[in-house]
């Protein structure tokens, strides 16, 4: 039997992150996602389990080496790892938490991330974004769902200039657009 190859729907699209861009965009490479539903009862056997920590405060992003856990709602968290570790994650979390409730599905195939970094990052992002950027209001590690447009994301501030969107892969071609079409208005020093 063949093996399916999945392919980034972004693979076309230039990459525009040179040193001295206002904006950067880059095309993350694939990675594993996990959406999980569970109460506060499993965070410690989740916690044991992906090894990281699971935040209790809202859009707060938690982060151990090469994996995070994002608050998205009061029973809701994103875990994202290296592409390939549900496999082993998912028997692991589930034996954990035999009798607690909880939902664990695999959504790796179902979005893609992109990075938008640089000086202008923020302001770029609010062409679309109709949230506040600003340090005060998302300080790095916040996370939430929102829209880029039409499309609706996970945005993610990983950094003072970084930030990380996860979008379904029907709408990755649409946002990348809109943030190139953002980000032709900083001219490039």
């Amino acid at each position: 039997m063949a093996e399916l190859r999945r392919s980034s729907p972004l693979a076309a699209f230039r990459m525009a992150n040179r040193p001295g861009l206002p904006v950067g965009l880059i095309a993350l490479p694939p990675s594993t996602r996990i959406a999980i539903r569970a109460g506060p009862e499993a965070l410690p056997a989740l916690a044991w389990t992906f090894g990281v920590a699971f935040s209790q405060i809202a859009c707060r992003a938690m982060m151990s080496k090469d994996r995070a856990a994002l608050w998205l709602g009061p029973d809701e968290w994103l875990f994202i790892a290296p592409e390939g570790s549900a496999a082993e994650l998912l028997p692991a979390a589930t034996a954990a938490l035999a009798g607690t409730p909880a939902s664990l599905v695999d959504v790796s195939h179902r979005t893609v991330a992109i990075a938008v970094t640089g000086p202008s990052a923020a302001t770029a992002l609010n062409a679309f974004v109709p949230l506040d950027l600003d340090d005060a209001a998302f300080p790095v590690g916040s996370c939430t769902r929102t829209l880029l447009g039409k499309a609706e994301i996970v945005l993610w501030r990983t950094g003072i200039v970084e930030y990380r969107l996860e979008v379904a892969r029907s709408f990755a071609a649409y946002v990348w657009r809109l943030l190139e079409e953002a980000s032709r208005q900083y001219p490039v020093e």
